[in-house]
């Protein structure tokens, strides 16, 4: 058993650890909530432009989709992959599950016999690709907590040149979901061929675009691409405040558990040593009667 001074010593060493994980926690929840501000107010922008595109695309003629991010291609050869992750850690399982999907992904269009080349959003992605040697396209790190959608357009651009110009038949991205503050999940999404939704226009107002429906969709497509990205990356720093959260939260109290187990042995250990000092006490006082 350890000297009660080692008990002693690792009990300041574990509460110290459990102020610091319960500062943390604190730090996530307040910017969790932001982050979540965030996401709620940029997903009606997001839904109205998934709209606009399904009634752009149920009125436009086939050949308007030819040389845009509708375009389907007949054979896929290559494809790019957007990832992402947060540039830190701490945060649960949650940059393993989005690197894990990333690498079944990745494995499966090989299995296909298709190139991916690879966007990163995040120092965790980097690493990651740095690590198993893929193929990094583009990355980005230092977003911060409250990007702009122009602090972001870097990667975002390159990703949708490289479908425009033919280098990549498929654009696809995987990010983690943001469903609550307990649930984050990691998702994919194809960007490109957009598939839009192509609800019927039944009901709705007969618009007129100028110059032309076909015009404003070669236009309005790159910006709802970018829009995803933007709001994928939102959704990723909600998740991980939230995940942070909830991993420091059950850090301070797996802390507080080891202290209460460390002061029982404490006590145990001072309690034998006590009953040691009284018997050799009392065997010292009858060997002196004797």
């Amino acid at each position: 058993m350890a000297s009660s001074r080692e008990i002693k010593r690792r009990i300041r060493s574990v509460k110290n650890v459990a102020q610091i994980t319960r500062a943390m926690e604190m730090v996530a929840a307040s910017k969790m909530r932001r982050a979540q501000r965030n996401v709620l107010a940029a997903r009606p922008y997001a839904d109205r432009m998934r709209d606009l595109i399904g009634e752009l695309t149920v009125r436009a003629v086939s050949g308007a989709k030819k040389g845009t991010l509708l375009e389907k291609r007949a054979s896929v050869r290559r494809v790019g992959l957007i990832i992402v992750t947060p540039d830190r850690g701490l945060c649960g399982s949650l940059v393993t599950n989005v690197l894990r999907r990333s690498a079944r992904f990745i494995l499966d269009q090989r299995a296909l016999g298709r190139e991916v080349d690879v966007f990163v959003y995040g120092k965790k992605g980097r690493e990651f690709a740095s690590r198993t040697g893929y193929t990094l396209a583009g990355h980005m790190i230092k977003i911060g907590d409250s990007p702009k959608i122009e602090d972001i357009l870097g990667v975002a651009i390159d990703a949708v040149k490289g479908f425009e110009s033919g280098r990549y038949d498929e654009l696809y991205m995987i990010y983690s979901e943001f469903i609550n503050t307990l649930v984050q999940r990691a998702a994919i999404k194809q960007l490109a061929p957009v598939e839009a939704s192509e609800t019927s226009s039944k009901g709705r107002a007969d618009f007129t675009y100028e110059p032309s429906q076909e015009e404003v969709l070669r236009e309005i497509l790159p910006r709802y691409v970018e829009s995803q990205i933007y709001q994928a990356i939102l959704e990723s720093i909600a998740s991980f405040y939230s995940a942070q959260m909830v991993a420091m939260r059950n850090a301070t109290k797996s802390a507080k558990d080891l202290v209460k187990d460390l002061t029982l042995t404490f006590n145990k250990a001072r309690q034998a040593a006590i009953t040691k000092e009284v018997s050799e006490i009392a065997s010292g006082a009858a060997a002196l009667a004797e």
